[in-house]
């Protein structure tokens, strides 16, 4: 007679004699978890190392689909999972070690699809369901609402939908021959700033479409690549990106420059390095040379640092503005509404101090004519308070401010004079909230498509509302965490 199979061959077993839709369902739920380890790791640390989506989208996640519906449903309904597994009491040693596995699959027997009993969690899960479901309908009469829905409700903040954003790689294809092709899907559009960039309607998936899995297009916000077309470097310079992981600007800055000339993509983080070469590969730039190291220890006096013409900087930020598309909101941390305590006025305070001393940096390079510094944040702190504390460091190495992309109307708060060469994007009105400054060194600039900033005497023109009188006195706490729209330049 043939001895039983151990436990570890037998759970294999079950798994290949599930159908093709089970055994997928299965392993969806193995990489969201591990997704989501990683995500509430970094939201724990707030030390994030990618957002939901970029870590759902990498190469390693396979079920895609599956895998971001999961992860996003588990976190939206994580303050009730966690509360009803306690409630439980259920959880040992074994699975508190295990716990994101536990909260995926919670999730999909209570309130998702989950049917078979097939790996370990499941049946741990399935054979508690009962315990389970009491708890939840205490819960709902603890909190006394009708059902899941309202209860979810009382947990969670949403995100405005945006516009599908589709940056065509010219270094792979024309855009032309984008539209035509993503026409056979939906309605496409050029944007009117950005001609490399085209416009789908709100919530086109196109993860799994041909010209993203080749990197013929990428998927990127407008703001994000408003970028790269503000340093505007020329073919054959030698440029600088110094914060450069996930890779995004840095190919669009390869697309700008034809694959010419030679970027430096400086990153410190050894997992990011491996995302940014990924990103890469998948652009088909030949001219990028990744160095996995810290941008504050280059030494600009050394080759070939002393030949970059062009930095773009943009560092570690507070992500504030992007916080919808990531699916901040999602995460424990925003939800408990963490984002606005001690520790966050402390974490965006150190920010701006690296920020700071990251622009100062990339000024003493000798031979850099254009620094733009950018971050995803809309909080004063990290942008105007920035810029402003490093003008006369820059003054002193030649560089002044210019007004990126003049086309855009929407510019930085009126804090100090020449805040309007600032530019912003707004969180409402464009769905993200960006910041961009740009740095021109005075003698060579060349008017190439951006007014000139540096007459030769001091402009008298005044900010609106005078700059004896500032509209924005110091830097109080309570102006620098929240976005003070009645401060902004009125767009036209």
């Amino acid at each position: 007679m043939r001895p039983p199979a151990p436990p570890a061959a037998a759970g294999k077993a079950e798994v290949r004699r599930l159908s093709n839709a089970e055994r997928s369902a299965y392993f969806a739920r193995r990489e969201a978890a591990k997704v989501l380890r990683v995500v509430l790791q970094g939201d724990a640390r707030r030390r994030a190392v990618g957002s939901v989506k970029s870590l759902v989208y990498s190469p390693s996640v396979r079920n895609k689909r599956a895998t971001l519906a999961l992860v996003c449903q588990t976190l939206k309904h994580l303050p009730i999972i966690k509360k009803i597994l306690e409630d439980a009491d259920i959880v040992n040693s074994k699975w508190k070690r295990k716990e994101d596995l536990l909260f995926i699959v919670t999730y999909d027997v209570l309130f998702g699809q989950a049917k078979q009993s097939t790996g370990d969690a499941e049946k741990f899960i399935i054979h508690n369901k009962i315990k389970l479901q009491s708890a939840l309908e205490r819960l709902l009469l603890t909190k006394k609402v009708n059902g899941v829905d309202e209860l979810t409700s009382l947990y969670q903040t949403g995100d405005a939908p945006k516009p599908r954003y589709v940056r065509v790689n010219t270094l792979k294809l024309d855009i032309g021959s984008a539209m035509l092709e993503l026409e056979k899907l939906t309605k496409v559009q050029k944007d009117g700033l950005l001609p490399d960039l085209l416009i789908l309607p709100a919530g086109t998936d196109l993860h799994d479409h041909p010209l993203v899995l080749n990197g013929s297009v990428f998927l990127q916000g407008k703001a994000s690549c408003m970028v790269a077309a503000a340093l505007c470097p020329e073919p054959g310079w030698v440029v600088l990106d110094a914060c450069s992981a996930p890779g995004n600007k840095t190919v669009h800055l390869a697309a700008l420059m034809r694959d010419k000339g030679k970027i430096i993509a400086c990153e410190l983080n050894k997992q990011r390095v491996h995302r940014l070469e990924d990103t890469i590969r998948l652009s088909g730039a030949s001219n990028i040379h990744v160095v996995h190291g810290d941008f504050l220890n280059l030494t600009p006096s050394v080759h070939p640092y002393n030949k970059v013409r062009a930095i773009l900087l943009d560092p570690s930020c507070s992500g504030s503005g992007t916080s919808a598309e990531r699916l901040d909101h999602l995460l424990p941390s925003y939800t408990t509404g963490l984002a606005a305590d001690g520790t966050e006025i402390a974490r965006l305070s150190k920010l701006a101090a690296f920020q700071k001393k990251a622009l100062s940096h990339a000024l003493t390079f000798p031979a850099v004519e254009r620094v733009v510094y950018s971050t995803c944040s809309i909080h004063q702190i990290e942008n105007e308070d920035v810029v402003q504390s490093i003008l006369p460091l820059a003054a002193s190495h030649g560089f002044r401010l210019a007004a990126p992309l003049p086309q855009w109307t929407r510019r930085g708060l009126p804090v100090f004079e020449g805040a309007e060469k600032l530019l912003r994007t707004d969180p409402v009105e464009d769905k993200e909230g960006f910041f961009i400054a740009l740095f021109v060194k005075e003698h060579v600039d060349r008017n190439r498509g951006i007014p000139s900033a540096f007459p030769a005497q001091k402009s008298k023109r005044k900010v609106a509302g005078s700059t004896k009188k500032r509209l924005v006195t110091g830097t109080r706490l309570s102006r620098l965490l929240f976005y003070p729209s009645g401060l902004q330049t009125k767009t036209t």
